[in-house]
């Protein structure tokens, strides 16, 4: 057995045993089950190659090589769905996205190599003292080799993404396994490039490939000896997931590729250009492991702190990434997400959690973490007996606490409250997450990277943070309660109107009750006692046809109106209804609007009847329309008793605020809501005593 041959089998046994190791340390996911998928492909891959080494007769040859291009058909295929699920959270959701990628991926290349055989390979040739053999392509199997170099970039370039949002627990726990499986498909480009270059297929490249599988396994073997890399979970931000350096490292690649391929063999410098080039691939990887070293990063701040007398972490730096990452935050979990990944990255901390206090300081509930999701925490029950006691202990405290070496109890229960399996996951710090005397939430630090204690300037910096997250999430926590005292005036303030109308509806139908057996027979008591039993059904479906207005999502169907036609039909609507003459004055060439029909008629109705409400049938109503910019004006004006300047600072448009007798303050709110889905305005001008005009402003051009 020759050296190729021997080296097939080996890195096919050796990825056999990944398969085997991943399968018993890591959960029943679909995640592993991809990955398990991936390698034995890859193991099958090797296997393959080995036997075409072998091969002694050309159609032997001819036959595994067939074998071969068949099954890597699928392989780009399977580990770019690897690629977008794996540490994803959401990988559902990416993999439902990219299924028609993934289908083609693997449906393409698997044509090319079934359909069009006999233009797949063209001539196979066996230079003079060489041991390998140089395949000529066809048309088919050039873009095959295309395909394979645009599905490997789509795997580099979804690793990278996750790669890069990964912080904390989970880079130290994937890092190897990104290396790995980077480091195949950044091979693979090279051996594919090379097929695309110069239109044949070395088999001496093959080495390469099986080289680079046998690093990758090692690497990959690392990763899950340091964990569960198969069972981390990242969420992705919409920044990261269009950001991504693989497209321009692999065009300088191909670009300088092809110039030191030429200058060597024209020149005839290297005679074994592919022994070369996988020495530099091994130098590469080796290089990218020791520069994403977080013991680097830390000996870098020491340098620079010791000899450039600078302190070792740039405060307004750190304080200006924390301002802009929690400016806008509304969520809490969000917050404490921000918040883990900024300690964790700022002082090279691996686990770092945040639980937050509930309002009686009794429980401890999940917020954030580096090591493991809510889903995962809720799983494993952290702290469901501990809470309390740690809760009170930590109560009294204002700096960070080093839990090496106490002996109190509520260590004890929260070293057995928190059995993660490696050294780097363990708590060894506690700090309070204080504000306004308030103990919000406590959070836990593992140790540091070189497992040494925090300094005096660390323990500062993260009292500081603390102090900052606490008053942040006090800050959510207050808002989130005034949004439900908000939420409960206005229950309050409607059920105050429906009672006072139902009450009013129950007085009449108790009367009709009680006349009920003295009038039983007398036509006109019937006739009144019907009347009154209508009404007050219609009117309490009004009063609910009203309020469903709160919770019915607006959705327009737009259709070209002729604004002015729209308002004159509305008014001849309503006139059993407004009583009073409505003046009209129309601009004579207003374009066509695009608008919905049916919910711009609601407001002219609502309008139409707030103005005849505020002035009776011997008031002054008018309606007008004009043109101004890119807006149509419509104004209606009424001379009624008009509104205070206090109610329309202060309650106008606002859900159950009105100044009528009888009115929910509904019908202004549901107005403007309608006008502003149209991308309009909705303005008001009035004074009490002299009338109301309401302005509303829609915008011209808008388009289907």
């Amino acid at each position: 057995m020759d050296f190729n041959t021997g080296l097939s089998f080996l890195a096919a046994g050796v990825t056999i045993a990944v398969i085997a190791v991943s399968i018993y340390r890591g959960p029943r996911s679909f995640v592993q089950g991809v990955f398990a998928t991936g390698m034995t492909l890859l193991a099958l891959e090797a296997a393959l190659t080995g036997f075409a080494y072998r091969a002694e007769a050309l159609s032997d040859f001819l036959f595994w090589q067939r074998q071969l291009y068949i099954l890597s058909s699928v392989v780009p295929a399977v580990w770019l769905m690897f690629a977008i699920s794996f540490s994803r959270t959401n990988y559902s959701e990416q993999v439902s996205r990219w299924k028609w990628v993934l289908l083609l991926a693997a449906a393409a290349p698997l044509s090319l190599v079934i359909f069009f055989s006999q233009d797949f390979i063209s001539l196979v040739l066996a230079p003079h003292g060489s041991n390998t053999l140089f395949i000529r392509i066809g048309w088919a199997g050039y873009l095959w080799h295309v395909l394979s170099v645009i599905i490997s970039i789509a795997v580099v370039m979804n690793l990278e993404r996750t790669f890069r949002h990964s912080t904390g627990h989970i880079r130290w726990q994937t890092k190897f396994m990104f290396l790995g499986i980077g480091g195949i498909f950044a091979i693979r480009l090279f051996t594919d490039s090379q097929v695309v270059l110069f239109n044949g297929v070395d088999t001496g490249l093959y080495v390469a490939d099986l080289g680079a599988l046998l690093i990758a396994d090692i690497l990959i073997l690392r990763s899950l000896f340091r964990g569960k890399p198969l069972d981390s979970g990242i969420q992705l931000s919409h920044q990261f997931l269009y950001t991504s350096f693989t497209v321009l490292i692999v065009g300088a690649y191909f670009i300088s590729l092809g110039v030191i391929a030429w200058i060597l063999l024209h020149f005839e410098w290297v005679k074994n250009i592919n022994l070369i080039v996988f020495l530099i691939f091994i130098t590469v990887i080796f290089l990218a492991a020791f520069l994403l070293s977080d013991r680097l990063r830390i000996k870098r701040k020491r340098f620079i702190s010791r000899h450039f007398k600078r302190p070792q972490y740039d405060y307004q730096k750190i304080w200006g990434d924390f301002t802009q990452r929690t400016a806008s935050v509304t969520k809490t979990d969000e917050l404490c997400s921000i918040i883990v990944k900024m300690v964790s990255d700022t002082l090279q901390i691996l686990s770092v959690s945040i639980w937050l206090v509930d309002e009686k300081q009794e429980q401890l509930s999940f917020g954030g973490s580096t090591v493991f999701t809510a889903a995962q925490a809720d799983e494993m029950n952290y702290f469901k007996q501990g809470g309390s006691m740690l809760i009170r202990a930590i109560n009294n405290q204002n700096m960070p606490v080093d839990l090496k070496g106490r002996e109190d109890d509520w260590v004890s229960d929260l070293a057995r409250a928190y059995p993660l399996e490696t050294k780097e996951s363990q708590i060894r710090y506690c700090v309070p997450l204080k504000a306004a005397g308030l103990l919000i939430g406590i959070m836990t630090l593992s140790e540091k990277v070189f497992y040494e204690a925090l300094t005096f300037e660390e323990s500062e910096l993260i009292k500081t943070i603390s102090d900052q997250a606490a008053a942040s999430l006090l800050s959510l926590r207050l808002s989130e309660r005034l949004r439900q005292t908000k939420e409960l005036e206005a229950f309050q303030t409607m059920s105050a109107f429906f009672m006072h109308d139902l009450k009013n509806l129950a007085s009449k139908l108790s009367l009709v009750t009680q006349n009920l057996p003295k009038y039983m027979d007398n036509p006109d008591f019937q006739a009144d006692a019907l009347k009154t039993m209508k009404q007050s059904v219609d009117k309490i479906n009004k009063m609910s046809s009203r309020l469903s207005l709160l919770s019915q999502k607006i959705d327009l169907s737009f259709r070209e109106t002729n604004i002015n036609d729209m308002i004159t039909t509305a008014i001849q609507d309503l006139k059993e209804y407004v009583k009073a003459p409505v003046h009209q004055s129309y601009h004579p060439d207003l374009p066509p609007l695009m608008i919905d029909h049916e919910q711009m008629n609601k407001v002219f109705e609502n309008l139409f009847m707030n103005a005849y409400d505020a002035t009776g049938s011997e008031g002054r109503i008018s309606v007008s329309t004009a043109l101004q910019d890119n807006w149509v004006e419509i104004s209606i004006s009424d001379s009624g008793c008009g509104m205070s300047r206090e109610f329309m600072e202060k309650n106008l448009f606002r859900p159950f605020q009105t100044t009528k007798k009888q009115g929910m303050g509904i019908g202004l709110y549901h107005c403007k809501t309608i006008i502003d889905a149209h991308g309009g305005k909705l303005n008001a001008e009035s004074e009490e005593g002299k009338g109301t005009t309401f302005r509303i402003l829609l915008p011209l051009g808008r388009k289907l």
